[in-house]
């Protein structure tokens, strides 16, 4: 016989179980496309690449990638999308790779609620994500916007699905603490003139002037306050920094699939 599914007792015939694999063992990256731009796209094609030969022990092409991004863009016809690309193998390597509208931007600060909390393998895009969105919700459910972890020594790291960095005037200050080299982190880095990496204390939040947010969707999304177990933080909009980072974004230009 071979493999078939069931939904709540009724058969899928029109889904392919091998597609299952893709969310159970591999790596992804996420991407938002404008006008068929993206940005830090050679940082995408970079990652896969990285990222499968470490977990499948083969290179992944960028010309591999870059015809799949392409085919994704031909069959939406539109230039403006979301797409997550999942990489996963059997007897051999496959992309599975997912296409839906595109995603604005978020405004509002956001509050988050630490946890002590370090991901397996952090430096892999992996599809190991049910911890991230289990603490995402248990933060939600304590009235919070989302979740940010910390190390049992108390070094802050990263939310649950965005890097964090603060700000000192118009410096940034990025956490040492083992992390998800976020394609937007990367890229804001790229485009400063200088930052700072260093370890970021629990204790020592009161010392920033702000906080930022940054994953493929929010460029950089303020945070509002950090609560730990020991008291709350809150920042104020701080237009010193915030135009740092946007002169930082203006100085790279999407690329093109």
């Amino acid at each position: 016989m071979s493999d078939f599914l069931l939904l709540d007792g009724a058969p899928l015939p029109m889904v392919d179980p091998m597609v299952l694999r893709a969310t159970s063992y591999g790596h992804f990256t996420s991407m938002q496309v404008r006008d068929g731009r993206v940005d830090g796209l050679d940082l995408h094609f970079e990652r896969l690449d990285r990222s499968t030969r470490e977990v499948f022990g083969q290179p992944l092409p960028e010309d591999r990638v870059r015809a799949d991004l392409r085919a994704a863009l031909d069959q939406a016809g539109v230039g403006d999308l979301s797409i997550r690309v999942n990489v996963f193998a059997d007897d051999e390597l496959h992309l599975l790779t997912r296409v839906g509208p595109p995603v604005a931007a978020g405004t509002s600060p956001v509050r988050l609620l630490a946890y002590q909390h370090e991901r397996a393998v952090p430096h892999l895009k992996h599809t190991g994500t049910f911890d991230l969105t289990y603490y995402a919700h248990a933060a939600e459910q304590s009235g919070y916007d989302d979740a940010v972890f910390h190390t049992a020594t108390g070094e802050l790291s990263e939310a649950s699905i965005w890097n964090i960095c603060f700000a000192r005037g118009p410096h940034l200050i990025f956490p040492t603490a083992p992390t998800l080299p976020g394609i937007r982190q990367q890229l804001l880095q790229r485009g400063l003139k200088s930052f700072e990496t260093t370890p970021i204390p629990l204790t020592n939040l009161p010392t920033y002037d702000a906080a930022y947010l940054t994953n493929s969707i929010d460029p950089a999304l303020s945070v509002a306050s950090i609560t730990t177990p020991t008291g709350t933080t809150t920042y104020a909009p701080h237009p010193p920094s915030a135009t740092t980072i946007t002169n930082a974004y203006a100085s790279l230009p999407a690329q093109p699939i």
